[in-house]
């Protein structure tokens, strides 16, 4: 006879089991070099910068840890970014150097065109309103691949606000 703690005994291993999604973002480990364009007002000219992200799968492969740190080493950004087996779906969140808040997002991959679409909300700083994110990462080969970030404040509409090329050391 099946109890209910055979039941969650199951089900905890089913959520820990690794899956093709993880060894999707296993593609994302390694260093890379990393060339940022940022926009603070999407109609000037965006603020360029360089890095280095170094990414690493742990805890039995089943996270892509993130650190980031800018050639000026006035900036760094942590992140993990994972599949979740219960919800079906990819999630991550963001943490750097010039913010006190999570970023958090939850998302899906095209695996025909190698794109995630990560999406999440957090509170815009400038006016303490809710706003949109949406994160979009193309794996254009092994060696290289990018990021495009818009950002939709409550009422109006997207904007892009950063884009980097990373490509591998």
């Amino acid at each position: 006879m099946t109890t209910g703690a055979d039941k969650m005994k199951e089900a905890c291993a089913q959520a820990a089991a690794l899956g093709p999604e993880h060894e999707s973002l296993a593609r994302f480990e390694g260093k890379w070099r990393a060339e940022v364009k940022l926009w603070m007002d999407p109609t000037a000219d965006p603020q360029v910068s360089h890095g280095l992200m170094t990414n690493t799968m742990v805890l039995g492969g089943r996270f892509l840890q993130q650190d980031y740190r800018d050639d000026s080493g006035m900036f760094e950004g942590r992140g993990f970014w994972g599949y979740n087996h219960i919800d079906r779906r990819f999630e991550g969140f963001w943490i750097d150097s010039m913010a006190t808040f999570f970023q958090i997002e939850h998302g899906r991959l095209d695996e025909s065109k190698n794109i995630y679409v990560m999406e999440g909300s957090m509170t815009n700083p400038g006016t303490g309103q809710p706003m949109k994110k949406r994160s979009v990462i193309k794996l254009t080969g092994p060696d290289e691949h990018s990021l495009e970030l818009y950002f939709a404040p409550q009422g109006g509409p997207e904007a892009k606000a950063m884009e980097i090329r990373y490509k591998r050391v």
